[in-house]
């Protein structure tokens, strides 16, 4: 039961995260139209803020921290060993992918609330696509138990 209830809330985690992490490069990409200081470029700000601090942050944190749980509760059961499965060491090399791309969206957000983006819109629209690859290769990853 606990591990079901875990699992159940590490999945809604993701996937508010992974709305935002799709979600703010596709605001980056009509922001980049705004004029600087304009009312719309004010307004894709505080969107931006809104999307990171409430729903990406919340989102990237409670993913993190059930999924360190339920790494703790299939340790009892499995022992420490799964943790070196195919399987596994994509999911945990795709969490740290989306991390590290969780921040440095962080950091154009910033860009762009400062007024110093420097990426074009089809940029971020190429971008926009990368952790929804991630998440396929991790879910299939998981799904499948891959080697392990």
């Amino acid at each position: 039961m606990t591990y079901n209830v875990l699992r159940g809330l590490h999945i809604l985690s993701v996937i508010a995260w992974m709305i935002g992490l799709m979600y703010l490069p596709r605001l980056f990409a009509y922001h980049t139209k705004a004029a600087l200081g304009s009312e719309m470029d004010q307004t894709f700000q505080k969107m931006e803020a809104g999307l990171y601090r409430i729903i990406m942050n919340v989102g990237m944190v409670a993913a993190w921290v059930f999924g360190v749980s339920l790494i703790f509760v299939d340790a009892q059961a499995r022992g420490w060993a799964f943790l070196a499965t195919p399987w596994m060491i994509t999911k945990l090399a795709g969490v740290v992918f989306l991390t590290g791309w969780h921040h440095y969206l962080g950091r154009a957000r910033k860009a762009f609330a400062a007024g110093r983006n420097r990426r074009s819109e089809r940029y971020w629209r190429m971008v926009n696509e990368l952790p929804f690859l991630a998440a396929i290769l991790m879910v299939l990853a998981v799904t499948t138990e891959f080697g392990g």
